[in-house]
């Protein structure tokens, strides 16, 4: 019976005269979205409205599965689509509607008419109790209840005439795109990938960087990130993911630092190559998985310690996060399974076995003067060659 969908979005509705930008944005995300999805779509704009109609046979349930992914809708609304021919063939194809959609009758609704073209005869309020009257004489079992109704029928006359009671809800936030871009830092863990989602949300383009560590660190941990990366671009459209080679740099870190700094001078190294990456990138800002004590290098001191070589802003969407809620999300998300699976990453490889909690940045620094023969060197050397990978859903 659906042969079209209104796609309402809230945010982007206070955007003043800039509102068009956003609506182009989440028009774009949607037909990428319904590229692979079985049908022939056709997205358009109309006072304030957006709709998805379709061509012939289509996958409904694979249609509304991809709207569901797109930032920026608030509901999606299976809608029937009728020509305006006068209100008697209004009240036939809302009599009609009802009972095609609900064979069971024994539901208590409301009727929600909203006129916009106002050259239909009769106002709103003449509408809905004409229309629910018809309803009622039909489906005498039906029942009206203004406050607490199960089905709210809501009928749109327009240039044409919409009708829909069910309104699913989407992701909400803002169209990808329409908030600049950012580098994720993405390891094969449970947080980063819902860090790079939650940021995506808010209307942020991301690229990704993972540090891959061979022989130390298998292609099955770096195919693991690949496929983190296809379930976050699920939601968050195309990513570029540049895999770092991260070996050397690790190896010599080794050698030359005292062994409880081992994490935090790594980290700092990571983020210095993250940034450089992301700035050949036109990146705005570093993204991390990072939430306050859940591991000695997210205490707010190691925090402070690898912020502190950053330039970029750094966005931690997760800071205040226990556990189980980003493990909630990651299972709203579908990356939890993946993220779980015994493949290490190159950061729990060269773990010491009592690191520091609370660095001193100036004792790291020290140490840090004991790389700088090669480092440099090295980090360019990293940057130069990292690998990317074009990723899609």
């Amino acid at each position: 019976m659906f042969k079209a969908f209104l796609v309402k979005y809230a945010e982007i509705g206070i955007k003043g005269k800039n509102r068009y930008l956003f609506e182009d944005a989440l028009i774009r995300q949607m037909e990428y979205v319904l590229k692979p999805v079985e049908g022939t779509f056709h997205v358009t704009k109309e006072q304030g409205r957006i709709y998805v109609l379709t061509e012939g046979d289509f996958d409904y349930e694979e249609a509304l599965e991809a709207l569901k992914r797109v930032f920026g809708i608030a509901y999606i609304c299976p809608v029937v689509i009728k020509e305006d021919q006068g209100y008697e063939q209004l009240e036939k194809d809302v009599v009609a509607y009802v009972d095609h959609v609900y064979p069971d009758k024994n539901k208590s609704f409301k009727m929600h008419v909203r006129r916009s073209k106002k050259t239909y005869p009769g106002t709103s309020m003449e509408l809905n109790a004409d229309l629910g009257g018809a309803i009622l004489d039909a489906f005498p079992e039906m029942k009206v209840d203004v406050h607490n109704p199960q089905l709210l029928i809501t009928v749109e006359i327009r240039e044409k005439i919409y009708i829909y009671s069910e309104s699913i809800p989407g992701p909400g936030g803002m169209p990808i795109g329409t908030n600049g871009k950012a580098m994720l830092l993405l390891s094969g863990g449970i947080d980063s990938p819902v860090a790079g989602y939650m940021i995506a949300k808010r209307g942020v383009k991301i690229d990704a960087v993972y540090f891959h560590a061979p022989p130390y660190t298998s292609e099955r941990a770096k195919q693991k990130v690949v496929d983190l990366a296809k379930l976050v671009a699920r939601y968050s459209g195309p990513i570029n993911l540049y895999v770092v080679n991260f070996t050397d740099i690790q190896l010599y870190i080794y050698d030359q630092c005292p062994h409880d700094e081992l994490t935090i001078i790594m980290r700092r190294y990571m983020m210095k190559i993250a940034e450089r990456i992301g700035k050949e990138q036109g990146c705005l800002g570093l993204i991390t998985g990072e939430s306050i004590g859940q591991v000695a290098s997210q205490t707010v001191q190691s925090l402070a310690a690898t912020n502190e070589v950053c330039t970029m802003p750094v966005f931690r969407p997760v800071i205040g996060f226990d556990k189980q809620e980003i493990v909630d999300i990651s299972l709203k998300i579908n990356t939890y399974e993946t993220s779980i699976q015994p493949y290490e990453d190159c950061c729990t490889i060269f773990v010491a076995k009592h690191p520091v909690t609370k660095p001193n940045i100036q004792m790291i620094k020290k140490s840090e003067k004991k790389l700088e023969e090669k480092i440099d060197e090295m980090m360019d050397q990293a940057v130069n060659t990292a690998e990317r990978i074009y990723i899609e859903a």
